[in-house]
């Protein structure tokens, strides 16, 4: 059967603020709501990074508030990094000058791209899902930012696992907040044909990574490679970044 090889990222890009040590989250926290320090220069290497894939997943991209300069940082990117087709989706406000939301680039048109909200005890969670492909076989790409506390995850999950239980062809990516080996994960890989990954790729904090709470599942009908970490400019996320071997008849219009 033939295969085409896709190359995708994933990046929680903290909305092009800064964060180089922990120390930076009280004495920096200004970045994340006032629209200052060099958060263009950020989105332009986050771009430049973004630019050699063909999917990215976006996670805390401001879709256009005062920190941002009312820049929707999303479509900065898509601009920037050479993508036709791109979308995202709000999901938190911080009052009326920080906005959060996942964010979708695309070098592939998709046929379409749909919004849900996810639950948790504290709302502004949500995932993203865009279908390539016409039928069953399609690829399916979802791109989610889960809860800190477990409980609020397992529900997200279970929904996300309701979603994705159908699809053969299927990533999951994002900021999950925890480790793939959590229990609230084994959800997911009951429910869905996603498989956890084969080795943990730490990805925070960026500047020491140590914990691997950034993913990209995939289900063992398409197969991966050369996953490996990368810098997301100066966000506290390292971003993951690998290559996928998908089947043409999921990318089939």
């Amino acid at each position: 059967m033939p295969h085409r090889k896709l190359k995708l990222l994933s990046a929680n890009i903290q909305a092009g603020s800064s964060t180089r040590r922990y120390s930076d989250y009280a004495m920096r926290s200004w970045s994340h709501v006032l629209p200052a320090g060099n958060k263009r220069g950020s989105l332009d290497a986050i771009a430049e990074l973004a630019g050699g894939h063909d999917i990215v997943g976006l996670q805390e991209s401001d879709p256009g508030s005062w920190r941002s300069g009312f820049t929707n940082q999303t479509h900065y990117l898509a601009e920037r990094g050479g993508f036709d087709y791109w979308s995202h989706q709000p999901n938190r406000r911080v009052g009326s000058v920080a906005s959060s939301a996942n964010g979708l680039l695309s070098k592939l048109e998709p046929l379409e791209v749909v919004d849900h909200t996810l639950p948790g005890r504290i709302s502004g969670r949500g995932v993203l899902l865009a279908r390539f492909g016409e039928g069953d076989d399609g690829l399916t790409i979802a791109v989610a930012h889960l809860s800190l506390g477990a409980q609020s995850r397992l529900a997200q999950l279970s929904f996300i696992a309701e979603l994705l239980s159908d699809h053969p062809h299927a990533v999951l990516m994002g900021d999950f907040n925890c480790t793939s080996d959590r229990p609230e994960m084994e959800v997911l890989y009951k429910h869905t044909r996603l498989q956890p990954p084969a080795c943990a790729v730490h990805t925070f904090p960026s500047w020491k990574p140590q914990r691997a709470i950034d993913h990209i599942l995939v289900t063992g009908d398409l197969g991966c490679r050369a996953m490996r970490a990368m810098p997301a400019a100066a966000s506290d996320h390292l971003a993951l970044s690998l290559e996928l071997d998908v089947p043409e008849q999921a990318l089939r219009r």
